[in-house]
């Protein structure tokens, strides 16, 4: 019997998740939106692909969630893009409504489910999605390690002329400005890009990796990235299906590793067939140490605004 992976969310990021995930046919998805026909008319458009790509998953969409009975996981992109005159915590309090109102419809229809978070403010919502699933915390995982250690990479690739393939990068920490890019654990072919790069030059493209996401809005004007992401968050999706004890930076419910109690940070994960497997510990410099504490403390922040 195939697996089941259902999207909430049916705009660019579940959407295009729903794309990858059937083309590499890892699992039937179900697509799920408040928006009447956009699911039903996308997953119909994906479904019709699939002869061509020669894919044997069944792709469908719903308006509600008991269409996504009994899933393996389920991604949840679903909220709502910071609008003018919206103050954060307004974008906050409305996306903390949402998340609760879906991750209580997800769980009732799929108990046994492993939760990937894809909506921002990331780690906050993560925080409240663990909170409303009452699950323990190997299956609520946030995406964002992943999909910023993907951009750091791109641009490592780019910078030296070497295949994406040869790259390996580590980000870690919350999602956004105070994410932390560790220089001396990324390397090519196994040789570290402190060797490879000029300090100055790196520091560019470590800054680069931070301001990945706004670089994208202010190309767009009107959206944000969604391939990036997407892939990011599918493959966390592959790691867990095809339990892989794949090792990537994931957004996790830490209990005191690196120093940190209560809070959904970035960290190494290895992810298998029940989740967050294992948090991986690696040593890092006092500064390194200082990025991560500030990471969590912009955390904290934003989870006291709503509670969690």
């Amino acid at each position: 019997m195939r697996k089941k992976v259902s999207i909430v969310g049916a705009g660019n990021v579940g959407a295009t998740a729903a794309h990858w995930i059937a083309a590499k046919e890892l699992a039937d998805v179900v697509l799920v939106d408040v928006v009447e026909g956009v699911p039903q008319g996308k997953a119909l458009d994906l479904l019709e692909a699939m002869p061509i790509a020669g894919c044997d998953v069944h792709v469908g969409g719903a308006n509600d969630y008991a269409a996504t009975a009994n899933s393996d996981i389920v991604i949840i992109t679903a909220g709502i893009p910071r609008k003018p005159g919206m103050s954060r915590d307004d974008l906050l309090q409305t996306n903390f409504k949402i998340m609760s109102d879906v991750v209580q419809k997800v769980v009732a229809q799929s108990p046994e489910s492993i939760l990937i978070i894809v909506s921002n403010p990331l780690d906050a919502m993560a925080q409240a999605a663990y909170r409303q699933a009452g699950f323990n915390r190997e299956r609520v995982i946030g995406m964002a390690g992943v999909l910023d250690s993907a951009r750091f990479r791109a641009f490592i690739a780019q910078e030296l002329n070497v295949s994406v393939e040869n790259v390996t990068a580590f980000v870690l920490g919350g999602h956004g400005d105070t994410m932390v890019p560790l220089a001396r654990y990324s390397t090519v072919a196994g040789i570290p890009i402190t060797e490879l790069i000029a300090p100055a030059r790196l520091e560019e493209l470590v800054q680069r990796t931070r301001d990945g996401g706004a670089e994208i809005v202010k190309y767009l004007k009107t959206g944000s990235a969604y391939y990036a992401p997407s892939a990011a968050a599918v493959e966390m999706v592959e790691a867990i299906l095809k339990d892989k004890k794949k090792i990537l930076p994931c957004a996790a419910y830490l209990q005191g590793e690196y120093g940190i109690d209560g809070y959904f940070i970035g960290v190494p994960c290895k992810l298998g067939a029940a989740g967050l497997e294992q948090i991986v510990e690696i040593k890092l410099t006092p500064e390194e140490e200082a990025g991560i504490k500030k990471s969590a403390a912009a955390v904290k922040e934003l989870c006291a605004v709503i509670g969690v």
